[in-house]
């Protein structure tokens, strides 16, 4: 690992990515720019016992598309889209072997 002058660590970000409420990285930035929000009533979950009833949720999420399926079920929410998220990153870094 090569290290700075100051004896740290280089970090160097090659690749982005991201599963918001307005979708993908690229998603979210032209959301962001074109003054979008991605906050609307929750509907994945049940909310009728809370008093607040909006959130920035990601919808139309299939975990199957980044992890197996049988992994996918040993796994929580945040960690498939954790995982998504990753492996938009290393795709977008050109890091894929495809």
């Amino acid at each position: 690992m090569e290290l700075l002058r100051n004896g740290r660590p280089r970090v160097v970000i090659t690749g982005l990515g991201a599963m918001t409420a307005l979708g993908s990285a690229k998603s979210l930035w032209d959301g962001l720019k074109a003054g979008k929000s991605g906050i609307r009533r929750i509907e994945t979950i049940p909310i009728d016992h809370v008093p607040v009833q909006i959130g920035g949720e990601v919808r139309d999420f299939d975990p199957t598309d980044y992890i197996d399926r049988k992994e996918a079920r040993r796994m929580g929410r945040a960690s498939h889209l954790a995982v998504a998220a990753a492996s938009m990153a290393i795709e977008d870094a050109g890091l894929t072997s495809e």
